[in-house]
């Protein structure tokens, strides 16, 4: 009985923690489809939506949910989403179709949160399930590939589109690498490019529901819903990378500065120590 218990008490409390760190993801999800059904007075829909998100942003750091500096990584994810949203929407890849105060060049600014969703689960689950990498590359080698998935995202528009070599690159370049994470006492790992595709398929899942409830629309979806492409799972794929690159090069600085911080303050102790001695 132990034996088949305990398997199924990790699963509980690793579904829990996967599920707080959906807390602003689901927040997003949530805002969408009750907006497609509720009207704000004397505001537009994408105006509502953005001001809803920020005030959820607000409530998990003022309530510990969120750090400040995973934050500032949701913020910077905002920007660099915003900036392709910009670009994709002016090349007619998608459309918000419905009015706003707060669009810019043809984009609501709450559609940054939709990748900034992304960053903050990425920085919640590294939290709380304690996660780690073994076999990470050189820095300049993931900098370089990450480098080179965004800008594929704006090139492929005018050249080939190089996702699927950039896809093999990436296999090879993270190869080695492994997710470690920790569920209660022990102890578990997964091959990262896994871990990708499996983030990539259910961020494709929540862009059907997304797209459901009027978040945007595809060029195809105008006339009606249609399932979205499973072509966009390569998409998401990508992008995961470019989070988790991000995500991983900031808590590595981090950890070097906090490393840094304790040498200083023991070679402060040892000064002080000599100089009571000799006191």
């Amino acid at each position: 009985m132990t034996n088949t218990k305990h398997p199924l008490i990790q699963l509980l409390h690793f579904g829990y923690h996967q599920a707080m760190s959906c807390i602003f993801p689901v927040a997003i999800f949530g805002t969408l489809a009750l907006s497609n059904v509720i009207s704000f007075p004397f505001l537009h829909r994408y105006d509502a939506i953005l001001l809803v998100l920020l005030l959820v942003q607000v409530l998990m750091v003022a309530s510990g949910l969120e750090s400040k500096d995973e934050l500032k990584v949701i913020c910077l994810f905002h920007i660099i989403g915003l900036a392709l949203e910009i670009f994709k929407v002016s090349m007619g890849s998608w459309s918000y179709p419905e009015p706003a105060l707060t669009k810019v060049f043809g984009v609501p600014l709450y559609s940054g949160f939709m990748y900034a969703s992304v960053a903050s689960y990425m920085c919640q689950v590294w939290r709380r399930l304690r996660m780690d990498m073994t076999g990470w590359p050189r820095m300049r080698y993931a900098v370089a590939v990450g480098g080179a998935i965004y800008l594929n995202f704006f090139t492929h528009h005018y050249i080939p589109d190089f996702r699927w070599w950039l896809t093999g690159l990436v296999v090879v370049v993270f190869w080695r690498t492994w997710i470690i994470y920790n569920v209660r006492n022990r102890t578990y790992r997964m091959p990262l490019c896994i871990a990708f595709v499996l983030v990539g398929f259910f961020i494709w899942l929540a862009e059907n529901i997304a797209t459901f409830f009027n978040a945007w629309q595809y060029p195809d979806q105008h006339q009606g819903w249609q399932i979205v492409s499973f072509s966009k799972i390569s998409s998401w794929f990508l992008l995961v990378i470019i989070s988790v690159i991000i995500v991983a090069q900031l808590k590595h600085v981090k950890a070097n500065m906090a490393k840094s911080d304790e040498k200083e303050s023991e070679e402060i102790k040892q000064v002080e120590r000599c100089f009571v001695q000799k006191v």
